[in-house]
């Protein structure tokens, strides 16, 4: 039972916003507003030449990766203006401020007084300086020094009945370096429990690419973008989200290419663009980069898709020159179900499932007709519903009806997240690995593997609710704020003996804890890496498949801070001793001899040291840009998908969650939303203004949000209502503040994503 002080600490931020203020939407993205944006983060955090300097190394050749997205930079060319976006601008000062969070920070707040603070607030206190413990009844956390940290979490794993019930989490943060030897040092203690933010995010992707195409990532290349017919882009908003794609696809409108835009938000990043970097582009009113805006009912993509086929496919009927024969006999399977279903569909009703006018469906089918080539971009607008793999299984039915995977300005484009997120999976941080991995794995170090599947991140809140696993371990991220039902989540954690929070920064993770908290303070991706045998640089896989370095230069926030790879070893050492027959040592002293390592078990890796001391790195294999599919039957794998079924009743709306411009993933940067002219606040509704009219609500009321599945009602508290262009019976809401709505065992059949951003809701006026 909980103490009556743990009964104080709270997993969601404060709900009471009283000062919200509304605006028009903005319909272009960047230019002068997004200057001014990175200038007054990066100068309000850091020193004005320190921060120049900064944004000057970040993206480059022999500078450091952005802690942003994962979206690639130019393979030959950087600009000397620097390679970063406005949020990336935010990313950086968030881990380059001049703030610290040190020990005596801790001495004057308890845990509970910083559970009331907002989370904005808890992230801006600046960098942590310092090992600190929680220990069992104290309200203060207080320093530990990093031999008596190691030792008490090796304890700790050696006394649980079975290594499976430990678990460790990764986020998208970690480099490669790091999560090798991460998952390396959990294998040998005895588990697959290896859940990761791309559990809760693109997981969707990678098992519908592995089925349809034969391998989980996308298969184009940036160069591709300059050379293709049509862009079509799903369920994403990269204005906020990934702010260097709009670069990309302003050259590609100047390339000729099309582009069709599917939301049910007309973002203004997808709109019209001024790109910050040229003089020409900052004088104008920007480039126009959507050609035509389908505003879909959310999660009704497949409908659409379908009603688009039709189409295409009463055309090839009639005329024929639509489908790519010639690929589909040679390189398919499936397609005659495909089209047996088709001919099943009304395009009138499946348009109107969409929420489309046939006028426009028309018009898409006809765009889609005369590309000779075609990328598709998705984010998590396709990936978290409970249909997410049949969502991207349906795009890639597009793209194989024309031929468009396997050749130059075509293919598949899930656009990642955090800037390691691939890179992570590559490395082998899965709950689900495969035998030929493993079986290096044992060739390499020398040990047996653990063979049976691990949890992933629904499997771990479970186990950890149930009392099945009792220490949790993070490297990296804010998982209490970044999974779904904020409130099973925290007593989850709660649940646990012991929990290991990884971190560069304070974040509500640290909070909400278990018996015993340790928070271990690494080195950011800006900072000067000092191992043994002197300065070292990490890599990182971006969203296309280029393994490229990242090296720091700026001295740690705290002389105290050890690298992610160092804790990984310390940990290993302190937990498996003598049973460990690896040099741990060797491997963090010199992180060449990691990525030795890493050459002999992963392939790809080849020459891993030289080929990634080269200008801009190297590519991975693709066999799905190659042609070469590897599924069971060799060939691409066309797939039939059924629409969803969302029955709501009159009350009810099916709400998504979203980011703001002022935030990354669970990080917020600021409580202003520009582009949606949404100020000083994150507790809103955004609501269609006839939705408004019939639940007789007006712009300023606020309301609470209620979800019910299987019988328990859920609550989110005290959000303003906004009026938006978005279609009927459909909402929008900020998370994190909105996951407490999220059902944790609600999720996508096969890959097991959360619905994020498919929950049925109610609305109800605060009196």
């Amino acid at each position: 039972m909980k103490s009556e002080y743990s009964q104080k600490i709270k997993a969601q931020p404060p709900i009471k916003e009283e000062n919200i203020t509304i605006e028009t939407p903005k319909e272009v993205a960047a230019g002068l507003p997004g200057v001014i944006a990175s200038a007054k983060h990066i100068f309000g955090e850091m020193q004005v030449t320190g921060g120049l300097k900064t944004l000057f190394k970040v993206n480059q050749f022999n500078g450091f990766d952005c802690p942003g997205c994962a979206w690639p930079d130019p393979d030959h060319h950087r600009s000397r203006l620097g390679e970063y976006c406005e949020n990336g601008a935010k990313a950086i000062a968030e881990e380059a401020t001049a703030k610290r969070v040190n020990p005596d920070f801790f001495a004057k707040y308890t845990v509970a007084e910083l559970s009331n603070y907002s989370d904005y607030w808890i992230g801006k206190q600046g960098r942590l300086t310092h090992p600190m413990i929680l220990k069992p009844g104290e309200r203060h956390y207080k320093k530990i020094s990093w031999v008596e940290a190691f030792k008490l979490i090796g304890k700790q794993l050696n006394e649980l009945a079975s290594p499976n019930e430990a678990i460790f989490y990764t986020s998208g943060r970690t480099s490669n370096e790091a999560a090798f030897l991460y998952q390396l040092f959990v294998r040998q203690y005895g588990t697959n429990n290896l859940p990761d933010c791309s559990n809760m995010c693109h997981e969707s992707s990678g098992v519908a690419l592995g089925e349809t195409l034969g391998i989980g990532k996308g298969s184009v290349k940036l160069e591709d973008f300059y050379q293709t017919d049509l862009i079509l882009i799903l369920g994403q908003n990269p204005g906020t989200n990934h702010p260097r794609m709009l670069s990309a696809l302003k050259i590609a409108k100047e390339k000729g290419a099309k582009i069709i835009t599917i939301n049910p938000l007309p973002e203004a990043g997808l709109m019209r663009f001024i790109n910050p970097q040229q003089i020409s582009s900052m004088a104008s009113s920007g480039t126009a980069l959507t050609d035509l805006f389908l505003q879909v009912k959310i999660n009704e993509d497949i409908a659409l898709l379908k009603a688009i086929m039709k189409l295409m496919l009463d055309e090839e009927e009639q005329n024929g020159g639509v489908f790519d024969h010639a690929f589909i006999n040679q390189n398919t399977v499936g397609y005659q179900e495909l089209i047996a279903d088709l001919k099943t569909q009304s395009v009138a009703d499946l348009a109107a499932q969409a929420g489309i006018s046939l006028i426009q469906v028309t018009e898409a089918a006809q765009m889609i007709m005369e590309a000779k080539t075609m990328i598709s971009c998705w984010a998590m607008g396709i990936t978290q519903h409970k249909n997410g793999v049949n969502n991207i299984r349906e795009i890639v039915n597009m793209l194989l009806l024309k031929g468009s995977i396997g050749k130059p300005g075509a293919g598949t484009c899930p656009v990642r997240g955090h800037s390691n997120v691939q890179g992570d999976r590559t490395m082998g941080i899965w709950e689900k690995p495969k035998p030929a991995f493993l079986d290096k794995l044992q060739s390499t170090f020398n040990f047996e593997p653990p063979r049976a599947n691990g949890y992933n991140t629904v499997e771990a809140m479970e186990a950890m609710y149930e009392g099945k696993a009792k220490v949790f371990f993070a490297m990296g991220g804010n998982f209490l704020s970044a999974t779904p039902d904020t409130e099973y989540t925290a007593k989850a954690l709660q649940n646990c003996e012991l929990t290991v929070q990884v971190s560069t920064k304070l974040n509500r993770s640290h909070l909400v804890h278990g018996k015993t908290a340790l928070i271990l303070p690494c080195l950011g991706r800006t900072e000067l890496d000092m191992q043994a045998s002197g300065k070292q640089f990490v890599t990182v896989e971006n969203s296309m498949g280029v393994v490229h370095q990242s090296r720091g230069g700026l001295k740690p926030a705290s002389p105290f801070l050890l690298s992610e790879p160092k804790i990984v070893a310390q940990l290993a050492k302190a937990t498996l001793g003598k049973n460990s027959k690896t040099d741990w040592n060797k491997l963090v002293d010199n992180y060449d001899n990691t990525r030795d390592a890493i050459e002999k078990v992963i392939p790809g890796f080849e020459n891993y040291n030289k080929r990634v001391r080269k200008k801009g790195g190297f590519y991975l294999p693709n066999c799905a840009r190659d042609g070469d599919f590897k599924t069971a039957s060799g060939k691409a794998q066309f797939s039939v998908n059924a629409i969803s079924q969302h029955q709501l009743q009159a009350d009810q709306y099916l709400m998504m969650t979203i980011r703001s411009h002022d935030q990354f993933n669970t990080t917020i940067y600021g409580l202003d939303d520009r582009y949606r002219g949404i100020f000083n606040g994150r507790r809103i509704v955004l609501i269609n203004p006839d939705d408004m009219e019939a639940a007789r609500l007006v712009q300023g009321d606020f309301v609470d949000l209620v979800s019910t599945y299987d019988g328990v009602e859920r609550i989110a508290q005290y959000f303003m209502v906004v009026p938006y262009n978005i279609p009927q019976q459909c909402i929008a809401t900020y998370f994190p503040e909105a996951n407490v709505l999220i059902p944790y065992n609600q999720f996508a059949d096969r890959s097991h994503t959360p619905i994020s951003k498919s929950v049925v809701v109610r609305v109800r006026l605060v009196d």
